[in-house]
């Protein structure tokens, strides 16, 4: 990935509003303010509008290149940028973003397509951004909400695990009602650049993901439990996938335990999981599924492991307490299943 060319330069070329303006009106009671950066004029000017619609305030920061042309200088509690397709300039301006949000304590949220996931991805480590794939306009709206009510709730008290899981759910139930309304009001409004859905089949993964990188062979957990035999929890897998063909898949969504299962799996393998490839595992729409990795990242769940060898990429793997606990959940189940047969 290119590397932004930084010249040393202090905050005070980041500026935003005051640190009580995040609950969807700042301290004044006005609207909270979103800055927008976007390649295309149209682009901008689509979620400034949705956006000031949804009664939030706007703020035109320009195209992706202006990011790394003198002083970044946005005036907004939330920046949200749009990037389905990057090049190695545009990496490089996410990566300067990306760091000047985290500084400022702002939050980040990310536009863009499942092809330029791996990129995106890899390029914000910094800001503990929310990446949205392939979103409806309704999804964009949603997402600033999502991420002011974040921000409220963090300076009340800080988030116990339980509260961000409850988050999720909730989430996952807004942005549903989310694709209905657009649905009745507009069924042509992102069709043709988005799938509103954002979901793939999981048959693509492999021309999707690319190749898997190998590890060093570790079959057990730290702790000296052994990991299950990969073929059986790929056979887990297929079954769980299965029940797709006959009933209808939200039924049995479950993105938590279908990415387990699949880092589970890749482990015993000794192969390394891509974020792409880990989203299509979860079986939910990709940004349904980062918003699950992340807070299973945050609670020690996943972890984001950089590739030494391309600063392009990243990995997902499991941390060292859950290989531990998915080996004896396993060793826990087998055993009555072994005394049934």
């Amino acid at each position: 990935m290119i590397q932004p060319q930084l010249t040393p330069q202090s905050d005070v070329d980041f500026v935003y509003d005051t640190p009580g303006s995040v609950s969807g009106q700042d301290a004044a009671g006005l609207p909270a303010r979103v800055a927008i950066f976007a390649d295309g004029d149209a682009a901008r000017e689509q979620m400034a509008e949705d956006l000031a619609g949804a009664g939030f305030r706007t703020v035109n920061g320009g195209t992706l290149g202006d990011l790394l042309d003198g002083p970044i200088t946005l005036l907004g509690d939330v920046v949200m940028v749009d990037c389905p397709v990057c090049d190695g300039s545009q990496l490089a301006a996410l990566a300067r973003l990306d760091m000047r949000v985290a500084r400022a304590g702002a939050k980040l949220i990310a536009v863009t397509s499942l092809d330029a996931l791996e990129d995106v991805f890899a390029a914000l480590d910094q800001s503990d951004p929310q990446i949205l794939v392939q979103p409806s306009r309704a999804e964009r709206i949603v997402a600033i909400g999502r991420v002011l009510a974040d921000m409220g709730s963090a300076r009340v008290r800080e988030m116990r695990d339980e509260d961000r899981l409850a988050l999720l759910h909730l989430s996952r139930q807004v942005e549903a009602i989310a694709h209905r309304l657009e649905g009745l009001s507009d069924k042509n409004s992102s069709a043709a650049r988005y799938d509103a859905s954002g979901a793939t089949p999981v048959a693509s993964v492999s021309a999707i993901a690319g190749p898997t990188k190998v590890l060093a062979p570790v079959k057990s957990s730290d702790a000296g439990w052994a990991l299950p035999d990969a073929a059986m929890v790929r056979r887990i897998i297929a079954a769980r996938q299965s029940r797709a063909r006959y009933f209808e898949g939200e039924l049995f969504a479950d993105p938590a335990w279908d990415m387990l299962l699949d880092l589970t799996a890749a482990h015993a393998e000794d192969r390394r999981v891509c974020i792409t490839s880990l989203c299509i595992a979860a079986a939910v729409p990709a940004t349904t599924a980062l918003r699950w990795v992340s807070q299973m990242v945050k609670t020690g769940i996943f972890e984001r492991v950089a590739d030494p060898a391309d600063r392009r990429r990243a990995f997902i793997s499991l941390s060292t307490s859950s290989r531990d606990a998915m080996a004896r959940y396993f060793a826990e189940v087998e055993a009555p299943m072994a005394k049934a047969a």
